[in-house]
């Protein structure tokens, strides 16, 4: 079996407000269709006991076949080109101003 780490999206609309969820999740399957198969079968049941909404987005990555899972193992990576300068490109996708997180 392959390993895989899935990412999908949701939608948090609690109190009025649009929030968005990012969550990656690890499988073990036979394709990458497969993991994403399992990870949106599990995204829907996390959506209905947390009262999200699934959009029905996931991306897949192929985890290399070193073992289990450690402290420092990639389970998730997505490539995208673009033209924009770092500053611009973490601000554009990362760093809006409206993310829920903890930086140092």
């Amino acid at each position: 079996m392959n390993r895989y780490g899935v990412r999908c999206v949701f939608q948090w609309t609690a109190g009025g407000g649009r929030s968005y969820e990012e969550r990656v999740t690890l499988w073990q399957a036979p394709s990458a269709g497969d993991a994403i198969a399992l990870a949106e079968a599990e995204a829907e049941t996390y959506a209905a006991d947390t009262g999200v909404e699934y959009l029905g987005f996931a991306q897949s990555y192929h985890l290399l076949p070193h073992g289990a899972p450690g402290a420092g193992s990639e389970v998730f990576s997505l490539l995208r080109d673009s033209p924009m300068e770092p500053d611009a490109y973490l601000d554009a996708y990362f760093d809006t101003g409206t993310e829920r997180q903890q930086t140092h």
